[in-house]
């Protein structure tokens, strides 16, 4: 790939990429693993990963060649981060009903949005799983690897397969893969201990690699264990501890062999289920909330053990998927998304240790959404004060998460949701995931927010603010930077912001 400039604008050369190799991975995006490992400046010729997340629904409205014009000119991308699967609006599909629309894309929501899989379906790689039917309807026959690939070839961009772990219930055989709760209810959710989740994540992710000439997959899951569930602790809104997952019977079966007990796991989660629905109800224990959830701990340690094995589960899935990837297509890059909830909750982000992932991991997008970032810490810091820190004034508990997750002068509870975060937060947290990885060959590229849907009294996204969070990345020791959610809710001025810094970067 080579950069040039016309005017203020950077353009690609029309060169085909030739096939990727790991070392070229590492290299066109940081310069070589053992700066990435040190932290260490990079010279100026350096090649960063510039990315964005896309969905299909963008190259359908506005033309494939027409939303890579945009990219490329207005936000200066390389690499495209393409929704390839999901059945959730975060990453697909229009802009939220509700939501303003972009200065871009057909004026409308897409009010029957269904979601699914973006591309052809190759039977052969889902042996290993009843779900069969999973190809998105909602543009028809229109497969956004094939019709978006040679596009991007030809201006010396990248492609990364973009899917995550969100379904829905009406898709068929599905009830034979979801968790089960407390009380043995079917969950939305997947489990991960079922072998046919594993054989349909598996299936999926050796049919991209295989099927289509991409450079990697980065793979998500915005999901945590029971306890942390159980308490809220995340900013998703109010959780109700009876729902808490997994107890199908793969993860009683995981537990027994890890000599977890599942009755006294069972016993201690009711317990953890009443003292929550207690709690919010401003019955407050004698020795207070924090005690209680202690006094908990102690007599049910098995509510430790059911969370961890859950974290497990994860790193499991993260680990096959890496590995079939690997022989499918060793060249290929294998990263995963890191839930904003990582830079609230601390229970999460002890769970996120970076060092126990690096060696299955090419890559790590971080979420380091500064713009939505004050909402959503001003709603968990309200979801945890009803539970566990019921005793704790919101601001006291706000200064105490400023603190212990090293923020640094960022505004009060009231402010924050307006305001957003600053630029500062990116790079704190940015240098903090950096020093996390250090010795490790895993490359680090943030999410940067742009647009992200906030309520209407909310903070907004502005050029100046994008391009400030950007630069506070690489100032942090980023790799790269991936502009997120999704093309489809962002202004072209907030994202010819971002492409200013990365332009500054590129130069």
């Amino acid at each position: 790939m080579v950069l040039t400039s016309a005017g203020a604008v950077p353009v690609y050369t029309g060169r085909t990429m030739d096939p990727i190799t790991r070392r070229d991975f590492a290299e066109i995006t940081v310069g070589g693993a053992a700066a990435v490992s040190l932290g260490a400046q990079q010279p100026a010729s350096t090649k960063k990963m510039f990315g964005i997340q896309v969905g299909a629904v963008s190259f359908v409205d506005e033309g494939v060649e027409p939303v890579l014009d945009n990219l490329e000119r207005l936000g200066g991308v390389n690499t495209l981060f393409i929704a390839t699967f999901t059945y959730g609006r975060g990453i697909a599909g229009r802009q939220i009903p509700g939501q303003p629309l972009p200065d871009h894309g057909k004026q409308e929501y897409d009010t029957g949005y269904h979601g699914g899989n973006y591309t052809r379906i190759h039977p052969q790689y889902y042996k290993d799983t009843v779900l069969k039917d999973f190809r998105a309807p909602d543009h028809g026959d229109f497969d956004v690897l094939e019709s978006v690939i040679p596009a991007a070839r030809k201006r010396g961009m990248r492609v990364i397969c973009w899917y995550e772990d969100v379904f829905r219930n009406d898709i068929p055989n599905i009830e034979k893969l979801q968790e089960r709760d407390l009380h043995g209810n079917r969950a939305t959710t997947l489990c991960f201990n079922n072998p046919d989740y594993r054989g349909f994540l598996l299936g999926l992710s050796e049919d991209y690699v295989r099927s289509y000439d991409v450079d990697g997959v980065m793979w998500g899951s915005e999901r945590q264990g029971a306890l942390a569930n159980s308490l809220s602790a995340s900013h998703d809104g109010t959780f109700d501890p009876s729902r808490a997952t997994c107890f199908c019977e793969f993860c009683q079966r995981r537990a027994k062999e890890h000599g977890i007990s599942v009755d006294r796991a069972k016993q201690g989660f009711l317990e953890l289920e009443k003292f929550v629905r207690a709690a919010r109800g401003k019955e407050r224990p004698v020795d207070g909330y924090y005690v209680a959830v202690w006094r908990l701990l102690l007599k049910f340690p098995e509510l430790l053990a059911w969370e961890n094995m859950w974290h497990d589960s994860l790193r499991d899935t993260y680990r096959a998927i890496y590995d079939r990837v690997k022989s499918a297509k060793s060249s290929a890059g294998v990263g995963w998304h890191i839930w904003h909830n990582n830079s609230f909750n601390p229970i999460y982000r002890a769970e996120q240790d970076l060092q126990v992932i690096a060696p299955y991991s090419d890559f790590l997008k971080i979420v380091i959404y500064h713009n939505c970032g004050g909402e959503r810490l001003a709603n968990y810091v309200k979801s945890v004060g009803q539970t566990m820190f019921g005793d704790v004034p919101a601001q006291e508990l706000l200064d105490f998460h400023y603190r212990v997750m090293d923020y640094g002068a960022e505004g009060s509870i009231t402010q924050i949701p307006k305001t957003g975060l600053s630029a500062d937060y990116v790079y704190r947290e940015t240098k903090r995931a950096r020093a996390g990885l250090a010795g490790t060959k895993t490359l680090l590229w943030p999410g940067i927010d742009i647009d992200i849907p906030t309520a209407a009294t909310s903070s907004k996204s502005t050029p100046e603010g994008t391009a400030a969070a950007v630069d506070a990345a690489f100032r942090g020791g980023a790799d790269g930077v991936l502009l997120s959610r999704k093309y489809s809710e962002m202004k072209l001025a907030n994202l010819r912001g971002a492409g200013d810094a990365i332009r500054r970067r590129s130069a």
